[in-house]
């Protein structure tokens, strides 16, 4: 029996950025990303979740504020050599804790693959219901209007709902 290597999530750092821009820019070649530069990435490097593998990058994705209630899963890559370990997902659910630890209400993201999200509570809305995202970085882009990406949204319940709902669901059994 062989054994998976394991993989540990963490917080990017600053020398990161080379390797996300690599996997940044091999994505995008698919045209499932928008590019970013390696300036950029290595400004933004604190809001990014790495998955690595073996001392390897193998996945990430950034939390990016579109404004105080909304966050963006942005960038969200995986390596060829890593797909089909449910990286996308751990990476995601990371991405949803911290966005509640931060205050967001909603978490979106703009995606070619809209079923990849929908199991993860995510849904379907149209751009607009987003004008942080649609005003901020669509009107730049060069596929404005016909980019042909779904916006989605997860509403985030706090943390503090959270544990109320389970403090109900867990009275309301014992009633």
């Amino acid at each position: 029996m062989t054994r998976r290597p394991r993989v540990v999530l963490r917080t990017g750092e600053p020398s990161d950025a080379r390797r996300l821009h690599a996997m940044i820019t091999a994505a995008q070649t698919e045209g499932h990303l928008l590019p970013r530069t390696l300036a950029e990435l290595t400004q933004h490097a604190g809001r990014f979740v790495v998955a690595v593998r073996n001392r390897k990058i193998v996945g990430c994705a950034e939390l990016a504020a579109l404004s105080p209630q909304v966050a963006e899963v942005r960038s969200l890559v995986i390596d060829a050599s890593a797909r089909n370990l449910g990286l996308g997902g751990m990476i995601v659910e990371e991405l949803r804790a911290r966005a509640r630890r931060e205050g967001f209400d909603k978490l979106s993201a703009f995606t070619h693959a809209p079923g990849y999200f929908m199991p993860m509570g995510f849904s379907i809305v149209p751009h607009l219901w987003l004008t942080e995202k649609v005003y901020t970085d669509c009107v730049k882009c060069p596929l404005f209007r016909s980019c042909g990406k779904y916006a989605m949204v997860l509403p985030l319940e706090s943390l503090h709902d959270a544990h109320d709902r389970d403090q109900s669901l867990q009275l309301a059994r014992h009633a």
